[in-house]
């Protein structure tokens, strides 16, 4: 497991684990998930530099990093005439392996504003947030301090270039309640859509707290996914144990994606062992 896969999976366990305790305990949890607009677009290179400076990275290190990023000039092209070139001032590149990593440095301050919020007590610490890149949920036990923390939040983002896309801002309530609760957080004058699941990190987060859903989910990709890769895997020219290789590499980790942090039964035991001899099953079929 790669160190992103493992960051992923900190956080999904965690965020598990405070839905598993606050059931138990007969409490409520309430949730944003925080979308931004154009994320990685609006990080100012001048902001991310003091940042890093602060840190004491490395003095090699932060030069390349600002030779990445600094000086950097575009123009538009169209047909056989170039425009004038401008520089570009702000914003990260999308699939750079740093670029996660500098986003979140680039908001430390935002969530450092947060930390004297009440959020959940665990271990004796206060969690508020849980953060991987610009993927953010924000966590309070009432209404009220979920929009104390959605407040704050809006207000340092746009301190810093960020702004929040109202549309894709959802809150939820984790309750074991028969009629969830309602949950009514304003940003801008603007109520944000109350959802009843969410996907976080890919993992699909409902609000009873419980895993069913997204373990069906799970089988459901892992089965889509199979039968996309059948012709390779039902393939009476390649050797058994190469095609259940392929199942292993490329079929399976879907099927497994966050499992550290399900919640097993007997039920889903069998349900993911019928998936699995499912798998097998169909492999020893010719393909029609």
């Amino acid at each position: 497991m790669s160190s992103v896969d493992l960051l992923k999976a900190r956080a999904i366990y965690i965020l598990r684990t405070l839905i598993e305790r606050s059931i138990e305990v007969k409490a409520d949890l309430y949730l944003c998930f925080i979308d931004y607009t154009k994320a990685f677009d609006n990080v100012r290179h001048q902001e991310l530099s003091k940042m890093l400076e602060s840190l004491n990275i490395d003095s090699k290190d932060l030069r390349i990093i600002q030779n990445i990023y600094w000086q950097q000039t575009a123009a538009i092209r169209t047909d056989k005439k170039i425009g004038t070139f401008q520089k570009i001032t702000k914003g990260v590149r999308q699939g750079c392996v740093l670029s996660p990593d500098l986003f979140s440095l680039y908001c430390e301050s935002i969530f450092r504003s947060i930390k004297d919020i009440p959020g959940i007590a665990v271990g004796g610490h206060i969690i508020n947030n849980l953060r991987y890149a610009d993927d953010t949920v924000l966590i309070a036990r009432n209404e009220m301090e979920l929009q104390k923390l959605v407040d704050k939040v809006v207000t340092e983002s746009n301190n810093k270039g960020l702004s929040l896309n109202i549309k894709k801002t959802e809150v939820t309530t984790i309750s074991k309640k028969q009629i969830l609760p309602k949950c009514t957080i304003t940003v801008n004058g603007t109520d944000l859509r109350q959802v009843q699941q969410f996907k976080y990190l890919g993992v699909l987060v409902t609000s009873d707290g419980r895993c069913r859903s997204e373990i069906k989910s799970r089988i459901g990709q892992a089965k889509t996914s199979f039968l996309k890769m059948r012709s390779i895997i039902c393939n009476k020219s390649l050797s058994i144990p190469i095609r259940m290789r392929v199942i292993q590499c490329y079929i399976e980790p879907i099927l497994t994606y966050g499992c550290e942090s399900w919640t097993m039964n007997t039920q889903i035991e069998k349900s993911l062992r019928a998936t699995e001899m499912w798998f097998y099953r169909i492999m020893r079929r010719r393909i029609p």
